[in-house]
């Protein structure tokens, strides 16, 4: 079977899961509550740091440099948004870990690495070979 639907099933059974988990300890309105809380925090938090990644971005390009990292960590973020708008404990969790800088860093560091090694090696001159023609050889031609 594709991966892409195997996840499309498994994520509301596991969300289900742990909804009833959760709401059978702590119980229905407090699961509801704990929902609505993490949702509305992680979309606050996830514009605070989409605004500090977009004025980092803009700084790199400002001393002209490529922002590979800001560019990677603004699609982090818009989609961990995505994950805390959905109501769920693990689509929460996957949100949270992608909002922190420190866990992106982790997640994304090696690529980004990798990214940035190419551009690296570029000199910031074209190199070749000239010669000088005199005025009068031109216009012979």
């Amino acid at each position: 079977m594709n991966s892409v639907l195997i996840t499309l099933i498994l994520i509301p059974i596991l969300e289900i899961f742990l909804f009833i988990k959760i709401g059978g300890q702590i119980g229905a309105f407090n699961t509801i509550s704990l929902i609505f809380i993490t949702a509305i925090i992680g979309v606050f938090y996830a514009r605070y740091e989409g605004l500090n990644t977009l004025r980092t971005g803009l700084n790199q390009l400002i001393k002209n440099e490529l922002p590979a990292y800001e560019m990677i960590s603004g699609a982090a973020i818009a989609f961990a948004a995505i994950l805390l708008i959905i109501p769920g404990f693990a689509t929460d969790l996957i949100g949270f870990l992608l909002i922190f800088p420190f866990t992106r860093k982790l997640l994304f560091g090696k690529l980004v690495k990798n990214f940035k090694g190419g551009t690296k090696t570029r000199k910031p001159y074209i190199e070749g070979e000239f010669e000088d023609i005199d005025e009068d050889n031109e216009r012979k031609l």
